[in-house]
Formats: structure tokens, sequence, C-alpha cells
């Protein structure tokens, strides 16, 4: 392609796209094309609306073209989904039918924020590498196990981008211009964006434990991260306590002092947080969400998360709500 024609961006925006992943992906761009006095990059927007497309916060953006007689990209061009809420419902026949059209003329096929599930959905991230957003993390991992799924920001895997939302956008981007124009520019449209801290394909989406939790305690974060890590198989309070090094009593009591709360009741409220999202977001059987949160029995599960909050996890997925970002 020749060195001075613009890069093609085509963002997909979703119905109930989410608007922060969406502008923290498409503002580098522009800032680039100003810090470099030229057009580097161009870009259009796409959806399945014929005229607009409406994100999460109610906002309406005017599309450039609908999914409707568009031909095949460039081989140099980058196909951005932008997904929101209730993803699962946007992967509509002429959506996924539209992607693999798409990627037949071998462009760059990337995600922000839930778009992942889409590209997933339409078989485009079969064996490779990606990101999501870690709420929906456990509902695509049992939904695509073909897929190599990561927690960090954003991941590159060569012809396939994807960003885990709210603002790993403009990391992925800003990645993507150093990799094109240098390290250089890259910095420099990101002071313009006040984008002090950039982060790499190595850092991750989520505060550390510490931060999270309120509190600096090396034993007790660590207790936190293997229970966060088995939650499918839980680890007895005996086994946790003596595997960090204390009594069961000393681990009761570290708990209490700093999360008012039993390691026990702490863990159980981790893996109902699991199975609400699993619920919300994936088509898996009551059975199969209350094995994948570490239960047995699926009365004692239906038991445990009434008394958690407040509905059966029959009555909770007929309500159709939804947990993504």
């Amino acid at each position: 392609m020749p060195s001075d024609k613009p890069r093609r961006f085509t963002f997909l925006l979703l119905d109930r796209f989410t608007m922060l992943p969406f502008t923290a992906a498409i503002e580098p761009l522009r800032l680039a094309n100003r810090a470099a006095g030229k057009a580097l990059y161009s870009w259009r927007l796409v959806g399945p609306g014929k005229d607009h497309a409406t994100c999460s916060n109610g906002t309406r953006v005017v599309l450039d073209g609908s999914l409707d007689g568009e031909g095949l990209p460039e081989r140099d061009d980058v196909i951005i989904v932008c997904g929101g809420t209730d993803i699962a419902r946007a992967a509509t026949r002429p959506v996924l039918n539209w992607l693999r059209k798409q990627a037949r003329g071998g462009p760059t096929m990337g995600a922000v924020c839930t778009g992942a599930w889409i590209l997933a959905e339409a078989g485009l991230l079969d064996g490779r590498k990606s990101t999501i957003h870690w709420e929906n993390h456990d509902g695509f991992a049992e939904a695509f196990p073909e897929v190599d799924l990561y927690r960090s920001v954003f991941v590159n895997d060569g012809n396939r981008l994807t960003a885990a939302g709210g603002t790993s956008s403009i990391d992925l981007m800003l990645h993507l211009i150093a990799e094109a124009h240098g390290d250089a520019l890259a910095t420099e449209v990101a002071d313009q964006m006040l984008h002090t801290a950039i982060r790499t394909d190595q850092d991750r989406q989520r505060l550390s434990i510490p931060t999270r939790i309120g509190v600096r305690h090396p034993r007790l974060a660590a207790v936190i991260a293997r229970m966060e890590a088995n939650l499918e198989e839980p680890i007895s309070p005996a086994r946790l306590a003596a595997d960090a090094g204390m009594s069961t009593r000393q681990l009761e009591r570290l708990f209490r002092r700093y999360l008012n709360r039993s390691p026990k009741r702490y863990y159980m409220e981790t893996r109902l947080a699991r199975a609400r999202n699993l619920l919300m977001q994936t088509e898996l059987s009551i059975i199969e969400v209350a094995l994948a949160s570490g239960f047995s029995s699926p009365s004692h599960f239906s038991k445990c998360y009434r008394a958690q909050y407040g509905s059966t996890p029959y009555r909770e997925r007929g309500t159709g709500a939804t947990l993504s970002a």
C-alpha cells in the first residue's frame, strides 16, 4: 500500500454499544493525524441500523453506512467491533454474516469492550488470543473454550486485535500508532489525551487486590487471589490458612478484622458473583452454572443464591437482566 495513503478503520457500532471504548479508540487516530500534520488514518462508522446507532447511554451516533452493499475491505484495513450491553443479543445473523464476509478480504479484525463476543460467535477468534471486559470473562470462557482468553487490557494477535473496554482502547491504539509511526508520535498523542500511564499487553485489567479491598495486607491478598483462582473447586479454609502459613483461627481473625466477614462467607460471595455473571451472560443450564461456581447441588446453589440476592437463579434468568459492560 502506498505510504501516503491513510490506513482505514471501520467501526461497527452494535446496538447499545458502550460509548467510552469507542471514543477512546477513535480519538487517538484523530490526534495522530493532527500531530503528524497529515492524514495517517481515516475512519468510517457502520452498523445494523440504516442511519444511526444508539449507545448504552442513549446517545445516537450518525452512521456513514449500513451493512447492506458493503464491499470487501482492503488487506490493510482494520475493522473494529464496538460492543456493549446485551451483547449476546447483538449477535444477529446479518451482523455475523457481514463480519465473515469482511474477513474474507484479509483485513485486521478487532473488537473493543464486549465486541470480542461477536467476533468469537462469528468463528473469527477460534484458536486465537483475545481479551474481553473482566465482567464478561467467565461467561466468554464458558461459551468459547476454543479461544485463548487473557485478562490483559488488550491483545494483539497478528490480524486479530481486542481491547477489554473502558480506556483500554487508548492503549491499544497507542500501541498500533507506535508500531506504524514510532514511539515519539504515540507519546505525543498520549500527552494530548493526558494519558500519563501507557499500558502494554502485559498489564491486567483490574486493580490489584489490595487496592480493590482497600487493605494492604500481603497474606490476606494472597488468600483472596487463591480464592478467585479456584471458584469451580473451592479450597477449604483450613487448606488456605495452612498454605498461607497461619492457623485457621488466624485466617478467621484476619478476614473479620479487615473485611468484616468470615473467609467462608467471602468465598461464598465471590462464587455467587461469578454464578450471577454466568446466568446473565451465557446459555448454560442452572446445573452447569452451579458446577462452574463450585456448587455440587443445584438445591444448595439455589438456596445460597436466594439468600444473597433475594431471588432464585431460575427467576433471575427469567428477568432478562444483563451484567454486560
